[in-house]
């Protein structure tokens, strides 16, 4: 999420950029991958042991390269295609243009994604910025609401009331949630400063839902000023559809700047994943020089996991969909966690009863996208009687929301993101086809640009997705309503497994979703490393002394633990 609405306080050029360090729990993930002492090693009468890691997304595929390198030997199972969310698909029928993509899943990530930068570094990828509304790299935007339309190059351009909006949110940030406290703490790494100033907000915040933190603050008193926040203050269409979810997921966004300055991959951001699968490390423990993720695979993940349960031994036993049996000393389960209620039959003695609840409390986000192929960037063309451009970025109350035009240059074929939406507006589209909700996309922008044939610049089919109706994810990602936050604590805390009962070890949960940090890339990482610490101490490993993992660690810097009774 970007936004058109600033934020945060200006940025001093002496200060340190922020990171999402923070704030449940400040690790430094980013040091921790850094350190020349690697992290961890594991006994050599371990080595070449098997590891099951149920899921081929970012998450799994990083928990997996990072056991490889230690001397395990991963085995990855992957129900459709590696990459999850991180979902890059062609057109149909493009022709010339059939090197285009669309993002259906990620597509835009924030330079506070620090660990997660250093897997795109190391698969040597280039990233760009990426032109959300109001952003430098958008040539211009467009901001319809109410059959109004405004036309901008920057804050500035828009009405007064806008920047009114602006000004609403920074002070209801810090009067409600200490926002330049918070954000200086995170940016110097203060570690005591952090936990002192969430460690209030939980207490204070556990119960609030975004809309009701809002309206609790004198600054939107409008409900104006709250209308136009939430319909087309930030990049992806508006807050509104966060409304009914907990505050402190939101605030965990702003205060790490992962809705500002964003990014994407350039060649599409499934090439992260397949990097890393590919990838042959240059330091590794045991197995041969060359070794990688597709060669101890013949090149191919093994299929969808059907069963999951324990056996004798400690062992966890694998079931797949071609019937194979396989049982692990240790798995690491990355898939959406509401699998383990549908799609995967699980024993109840997995997980500890309070780990199962805190699992079928998961809130998951609903969340679509529809691509188009063109012939070229039309939309730079200057429109003769304004001299604007025929067509900008735009945000939205109407059914499309937020559209997004992406381009390599002038006279080259380009891709229009039509719509992206999210939870009730996503469900609007449910039931339709891709060529249907184009129709009804084109016939709402048509509204905005009567001037403009989008249509006759169309040189392919429509790709789409609607990640609720996606059988191996059942949502976009989580988003804690009020009252969740000892859920999200019990699934991120579970890699700390000396806690749990003897028999209620050995699997270890990773993923965005059990991430503090839902929807974000370094969420998927940041938690496949405190799996991978959690495997290498089941097995015996350690960190070097000069790297602290984050279980190491964990007893200074553990997530505030709010009362049960």
């Amino acid at each position: 999420m970007t936004s058109t609405v600033p934020t945060a306080v200006p940025h001093a050029t002496a200060q340190r950029p922020v990171t999402m360090f923070g704030p449940d729990f400040p690790y430094a993930y980013d040091d921790f991958l850094a350190h020349p002492a690697g992290l961890g090693q594991i006994p050599a009468t371990r080595h070449g042991t098997e590891v099951a890691v149920v899921g081929g997304g970012l998450s799994g595929i990083v928990t997996a390269y990072e056991l490889m390198k230690m001397g395990l030997r991963p085995v990855v199972y992957e129900a459709d295609r590696i990459g999850g969310r991180l979902r890059t698909v062609g057109f149909d029928g493009a022709g010339d243009a059939g090197a285009l993509t669309a993002e259906l899943g990620a597509m835009r990530f924030p330079p506070s994604s620090t660990a997660l930068q250093h897997y795109i570094d190391l698969v040597g990828l280039r990233t760009r910025p990426f032109p959300n509304p109001l952003s430098e790299a958008a040539a211009s935007t467009v901001v319809d609401l109410k059959g109004e339309s405004h036309y901008a190059r920057t804050l500035d351009d828009l009405p007064e009331v806008y920047r009114q909006v602006a000004d609403a949110w920074r002070h209801c940030l810090e009067e409600g949630a200490e926002f330049s406290r918070m954000n200086r703490a995170i940016r110097e790494r203060d570690v005591p400063a952090i936990r002192a100033i969430w460690s209030r907000l939980v207490e204070r915040l556990d119960d609030q839902t975004f809309y009701g933190f809002l309206c609790a603050s004198e600054a939107f008193r409008s409900f104006r000023h709250r209308e136009i926040f939430g319909q087309v203050g930030f990049g992806t269409g508006g807050w509104d559809t966060d409304f009914p979810n907990s505050i402190l997921e939101i605030l965990r966004v702003v205060y790490t700047e992962a809705d500002d300055h964003h990014r994407g991959i350039v060649g599409g951001s499934r090439q992260l994943p397949l990097g890393l699968w590919e990838r042959a490390p240059d330091k590794l423990v045991h197995w041969p020089r060359g070794t990688s993720l597709a060669s101890l695979h013949d090149g191919t993940p093994r299929p969808a996991v059907t069963r999951l349960h324990r056996a004798a031994g400690g062992l966890i036993t694998v079931t797949d969909a071609s019937g194979a049996i396989r049982s692990y000393p240790a798995v690491v389960c990355t898939a959406q966690s509401w699998l383990l209620l549908s799609k995967i039959a699980c024993d109840e003695t997995l997980f500890p009863i309070e780990h199962w609840t805190a699992i079928e409390r998961t809130h998951y986000m609903e969340s679509s996208k529809l691509f188009v192929p063109v012939d070229r960037p039309f939309w730079l063309d200057k429109d003769e009687r304004t001299g604007r451009d025929r067509m900008s970025m735009t945000l939205t109350d109407r059914m499309t929301r937020g559209t997004y035009l992406l381009d390599d240059g002038p006279d080259r074929p380009a891709v229009i993101c039509l719509s992206y939406t999210w939870c009730d507006d996503s469900l609007k589209w449910l039931p339709l086809s891709a060529n249907e909700r184009m129709e009804v996309m084109l016939a709402s922008l048509r509204e905005i640009y009567p001037d403009v044939d989008i249509r006759s610049h169309i040189i392919g089919s429509p790709v789409t997705v609607s990640w609720e109706d996606e059988p191996y994810f059942m949502g976009a990602f989580k988003a804690n309503l009020p009252g969740h936050y000892r859920y999200q604590r019990r699934l991120f805390t579970h890699f700390m497994q000396d806690r749990l009962p003897a028999d209620k070890r050995g699997i270890f949960l990773a993923g965005d979703d059990v991430s503090w940090t839902a929807g974000w890339a370094e969420g998927a990482v940041q938690t496949a490393l405190n799996a991978v610490w959690g495997v290498m101490h089941r097995f015996g490993g350690a960190c070097d002394p000069s790297n602290p993992g984050p279980g190491d660690v964990f007893d200074e810097i553990a997530p505030v633990e709010l009362p049960e009774d």
